[in-house]
């Protein structure tokens, strides 16, 4: 596992905010380290790490400072977190800093129920004058303009809190607001309103970064182009391919991404295999490749077979003999009309 110290100079790098820079989401239990490599070779212009709990560094609770694990080509990179005491923010931070760590984000969003009921991500929503006292105690320490805040509309229908809070963290000192444009007990039902996403923008001196909804590149440039955000940052649109960086700047750009390709989509696998051996055991990266493979093919025919395969598939030439048993020329050219579906996680605010 790489050595926060020993590449820290890489963090300083400013994460870009224009429309052709997009984002990876923090995305708790799929945007570890080697994701987020594969996810930079495919386009990403800045990542999010998984959100990192303020207590579980305070208590130095096991598991955490592998949430942090980065190496010099992990860059920009932004650190999320997520707590509710301001004290224990402000204690923690400065450690942080020591780090390498410049840029971080603070998850007002996640409608997780664990972590709602401690006070942390939407819930914020619910107290605002406690949760302005963590965004400034993360200032503080951080700097002004150096961290973001990822934010919901509000608690729920009738509760709409996000233009006032947008407002009194931009003259906190925040660098940039990310709105999903649900409510929290929305959770992730209906649609993405993003016409609010339009009007923060216009509402706003400092970008505003849309979230929600953002399940292909065709999704994303739409976005772009009817709210005037300053980017877009992709959740499930990522976690089910990878590519969606990369084809969303060429789509934005006036091209045209390349069609689905049997040949690319083996590449792509083996690849973060490759990533996730390098940088944890066999084992962890063979279970981390049944979370994500399943995401990946999830378009081709005949992929219940695959999938019950890959659900106790340890072994990289059994993985190596899926690949190549499935993922054929002639799959693609069938279509999707007997594909399964993955069921909806969490938009980079839940383990699934």
């Amino acid at each position: 596992m790489t050595d926060i110290a020993s590449s820290a100079p890489h963090l300083s790098l400013a994460p870009p905010l224009r429309a052709d820079a997009p984002w990876l989401a923090p995305l708790a239990g799929y945007s570890d380290l080697p994701f987020r490599l594969l996810c930079r070779e495919h386009g990403a212009a800045a990542c999010c790490t998984e959100m990192v709990s303020a207590k579980g560094l305070l208590y130095h609770s096991p598991g955490t400072r592998e949430l942090l694990s980065t190496t010099p080509q992990d860059a920009p990179l932004v650190l999320q977190m997520f707590g509710a005491d301001a004290d224990i923010m402000r204690t923690v931070m400065p450690g942080l800093l020591e780090q390498g760590f410049r840029w971080f984000d603070l998850n007002m969003g996640c409608s997780v129920p664990k972590v709602v009921k401690t006070g942390c991500g939407s819930a914020m929503s619910r107290d605002m004058d406690n949760a302005l006292a963590v965004a400034r105690a993360m200032i503080e320490v951080a700097g002004e303009g150096r961290v973001g805040f990822k934010m919901r509309l509000g608690w729920q229908a009738g509760e709409e809190t996000w233009r006032e809070m947008a407002l009194r963290l931009q003259d906190a000192g925040a660098g940039w607001i990310t709105l999903h444009p649900r409510f929290a007990r929305q959770g992730f039902g209906g649609e993405a309103r993003w016409s609010a996403l339009r009007d923060l923008a216009a509402a706003l001196s400092i970008p505003v970064i849309a979230s929600g909804d953002l399940f292909t590149a065709d999704d994303a440039v739409r976005c772009v182009r009817e709210t005037g955000v300053a980017t877009v940052m992709f959740a499930r649109g990522a976690m089910n391919n990878p590519a969606v960086f990369d084809e969303y700047r060429a789509l934005l750009a006036g091209g045209q991404p390349p069609p689905p390709d049997a040949d690319r989509l083996r590449a792509l696998i083996r690849r973060h295999l490759e990533l996730a051996l390098a940088h944890s055991g066999e084992r962890t990266a063979m279970l981390k490749m049944r979370t994500f493979v399943p995401r990946y093919v999830r378009h081709i025919p005949g992929v219940r077979a695959l999938r019950n395969r890959l659900a106790s598939c340890l072994d990289r030439a059994l993985l190596e003999e899926l690949l190549e048993t499935h993922l054929t020329p002639q799959a693609f050219a069938e279509g999707g009309d007997s594909a399964d579906t993955i069921t909806t996680v969490s938009d980079g605010e839940s383990r699934p």
